[in-house]
């Protein structure tokens, strides 16, 4: 089997699963693991896939993501390759995307392993009695935020936050202003796909006097495949430094 994946957090779960010599590509975007990344072949990113590479590398699958890749792009491929698209909004699809990607890879008890395992490590989650009314920002100029219906609210709920979004879909623009008046406690700042660092806290922290500010790692809030094995323990250390803020 040669397989392409179109989804970095798919293909991390395919190195999990010790595919090393089936997967034939993957994309730019697919820094995980270091060495796939400097070793395998990269078909293009994410919503720019290079169909000219693709054919050279000949796959028997791809793995694609409704998400993350182009529609048009995944549906060309299919007419000449098996594709697959997953489309993951909650850990219960995440959790139903790596068994699935288990049987088709012929990895069907690594991947019930994995999943089981982190099933158990989210149930095993305590959660604040009093979630903090949050907003998680992915983007700036403008700012943009993950509402209701992505992957990353779901582990929000799991964190213990309560989404100022969770009414609206995908991620809508917002202001310092607007999240000033939705009366904001806790503002995470991802460190994807706008890379926010510490440098950016000061002019949000004059707007928002009232606000926790964090930076937080957007792998572990938006990649669902085998990396959601440490998000329990990363969630658990962000409460806890939560609870060191007056």
């Amino acid at each position: 089997m040669r397989i392409i994946s179109l989804v970095p957090s798919q293909t991390e779960l395919l190195y999990t699963l010790g595919l090393e010599d089936e997967v034939v590509g993957i994309t730019k975007f697919c820094i995980h693991p270091t060495s796939w990344f400097r070793t395998k072949t990269r078909v293009g990113g994410t919503k720019n896939v290079h169909a000219e590479i693709i054919d050279t590398l000949k796959p028997d699958l791809i793995l694609a993501n409704k998400e993350e890749n182009d529609r048009q792009q995944v549906e060309d491929l299919a007419t000449r390759y098996p594709v697959w698209v997953s489309d993951v909004h909650t850990l219960s699809d995440a959790l139903d995307m790596i068994r699935t990607v288990g049987s088709l890879t012929s990895r069907v008890q690594p991947a019930e392993d994995l999943a089981s395992e982190i099933q158990r490590r989210f149930a095993a989650i305590t959660l604040p009695s009093s979630p903090s009314r949050t907003a998680y920002l992915i983007w700036r100029d403008p700012y943009m935020a993950a509402a209701g219906d992505t992957f990353i609210h779901d582990m929000l709920q799991y964190c213990g936050y309560n989404n100022l979004f969770a009414s609206q879909t995908r991620y809508p623009a917002t202001s310092l202003e607007a999240l000033a008046d939705s009366g904001c406690e806790t503002l995470l700042l991802s460190s994807e796909p706008y890379p926010f660092s510490e440098k950016h806290i000061p002019e949000i922290q004059q707007l928002l006097p009232n606000t926790h500010i964090q930076l937080v790692d957007g792998q572990l809030f938006s990649w669902y495949g085998s990396r959601l094995l440490e998000a329990p323990a990363y969630f658990a250390s962000l409460r806890q430094q939560a609870l060191k803020y007056p």
